[in-house]
């Protein structure tokens, strides 16, 4: 190469990309954005599923005297006096009468409550 006056002093200009003009717009980084909360509240709920799911018990969380489907009459008896739903005349009428019929039915297992359980 002979050394011209234009070709001595300059140097060739190697053009970068440092997004200009080429870079993501507001609705790039919005979307990002959007993708990451959708992505780690997907993983949080996840890990909360499988946690819930191992550690759920398998009678669905009803208590030792509901295991058979059905509530003890004397604790629903002291809840609705308790509620104000009856009054103690009738609650101890309504007592008599499971006792009456306790005993009328000696074979009939009655659910244990936990009231009725000595520590």
């Amino acid at each position: 190469m002979e050394a011209r006056p234009e070709n001595l002093g300059s140097q060739e200009v190697i053009p970068m990309m440092w997004y200009w003009g080429g870079g993501f717009h507001w609705w790039g980084w919005l979307l990002g954005a959007l993708a990451m909360v959708a992505f780690w509240g997907v993983l949080i709920w996840a890990v909360w599923y499988f946690v819930t799911a191992v550690t759920r018990r398998p009678d669905g969380g009803r208590s030792q005297g509901d295991r058979t489907g059905t509530a003890d009459p004397k604790r629903i008896l002291d809840e609705r006096l308790a509620l104000g739903d009856i009054d103690a005349e009738e609650y101890r009428r309504l007592r008599d009468l499971l006792q009456e019929r306790d005993r009328s039915m000696p074979g009939a297992q009655r659910p244990v409550s936990t009231a009725d359980r000595t520590h």
